[in-house]
């Protein structure tokens, strides 16, 4: 095999573990990595040469969801009228906090406050441009901003596991009930 061919295989390997990973963190926080190497179609070298642990690769599906949601946010709005837009990206948001929770249980709390850290305000960056976005088409009320949405979802990192299905997506509509201007379709 060639170098490229070999390059395409391992990058097509560490995309496999990481959706693998990602998966079973949505149905579990403990999921051990010989389940993910299997889900992955993978041996446990072969995802040992790209994640050296656990926190290594949880790390990584975290960084990852991250990068996604915050990209997400400018290709919504070339989609979608504002409100729209924002209704897409926090439904989003609700599949990123299911796998956040996950890696998080992982992690000791000096770990993962580094990685909320980092990704706070990339994520509060692309929440404020939906926001501006709805405030200049009228549809989202002024006197909000992201901070203030952002404490509002957090409170969602509160439901149960068994609870989150039921009831992350209803009070998800709620907080976006709550951000469109009263006057708007007036």
């Amino acid at each position: 095999m060639s170098a490229p061919a070999r390059r395409r295989d391992a990058a097509q390997n560490r995309t496999r573990i990481l959706e693998a990973a990602r998966a079973a963190l949505a149905e579990s926080d403990d999921v051990p990595l010989h389940e993910i190497a299997k889900r992955a179609g993978v041996g446990q070298g072969t995802l040992y040469r790209h994640f050296p642990n656990r926190e290594a690769l949880l790390a990584e599906v975290y960084r990852r969801d991250v990068e996604e949601l915050v990209a997400a946010a400018s290709a919504l709005l070339a989609e979608h009228e504002p409100v729209e837009a924002l209704r897409h990206w926090l439904d989003r948001v609700i599949d990123y906090a299911e796998i956040k929770r996950g890696v998080l249980a992982a992690f000791g709390v000096a770990a993962w406050q580094g990685l909320v850290a980092h990704s706070h305000n990339p994520i509060e960056r692309a929440l404020g441009r939906l926001l501006d976005a709805g405030k200049a088409a009228g549809s989202i009320r002024a006197d909000v901003d992201a901070r203030g949405v952002l404490l509002l979802i957090a409170y969602l990192g509160r439901l149960d596991r068994d609870e989150w299905g039921s009831r992350a997506r209803p009070l998800m509509n709620v907080i976006l009930a709550g951000l469109a201007r009263q006057d708007a379709d007036r």
